[in-house]
């Protein structure tokens, strides 16, 4: 029996509150019944997502730039929090710039545009982007042979936003790798984020039973 082309999906809802409750944002993301795990939302997706809300009024009409994106969680969020979202992830991943223009759709946001990035490669996408304020990222750092691959692409477009930021979570799944080494070799700083201070660490999060401590960790990623 052929597989089929059109896998099912299912939309599950994000919700993101004050820490007083007296706002509220639902966004609903169509996670794909798949196994390739770019098409679900991993927890590093929420816990970045909840950065972006509880950083909202800062990044209105700003530029931000999500980096394999996948289901589009944090991305979604900024585009619904007023920023001018730009979705990618691989030119390699049809599937997955797929599942980012079904989550805008899901959402009603049926301008924010999707282009392919391959992490490491300055492709004629990578250069006709525009300026950036913030370029977000969750879970980029999962195979330790794209670490570097990442921080090329990171690095570059730093250079070109001398100003912008690259907001980052990462689950800590080895005690053994570091991109401490990488970030000096491509001139790049950062900032450890504290999940408290915007009220991640929790083991529920914006309505999901996704953990949002234990080993997730997050970062800003700035030039040296």
């Amino acid at each position: 029996m052929s597989k089929s082309v059109n896998p099912c999906f299912v939309r599950k809802p994000f919700t993101f509150k004050n820490h007083d409750g007296t706002q509220t944002l639902i966004v609903s993301i169509p996670e794909v019944l798949d196994p390739q795990y770019g098409m679900y939302v991993w927890p590093c997706a929420v816990v970045l997502a909840q950065y972006v809300w509880t950083t909202r009024e800062n990044l209105q009409k700003k530029t931000v730039l999500e980096l394999g994106a996948g289901v589009s969680l944090p991305g979604i969020v900024a585009a619904k929090c007023g920023s001018q979202v730009i979705l990618s992830d691989s030119a390699e991943l049809p599937l997955c710039l797929r599942n980012c223009k079904r989550s805008c759709e899901v959402n009603n946001l049926p301008s924010v545009p999707v282009v392919g990035l391959t992490w490491g490669e300055v492709s004629p996408e990578l250069i006709s982007l525009p300026a950036l304020d913030v370029i977000l990222g969750s879970d980029v750092f999962y195979e330790p042979q794209d670490f570097e691959d990442v921080l090329v692409t990171v690095s570059f477009l730093l250079k070109r936003n001398p100003n912008g930021q690259f907001w980052t979570t990462y689950q800590e799944r080895s005690t053994d790798w570091s991109i401490e080494a990488l970030l000096h070799k491509w001139d790049l700083q950062c900032t450890n984020i504290p999940l408290d201070t915007f009220h991640a660490n929790k083991s529920h999060l914006a309505g999901s039973t996704l953990p949002g401590n234990h080993t997730i960790q997050m970062m800003i990623v700035t030039r040296g």
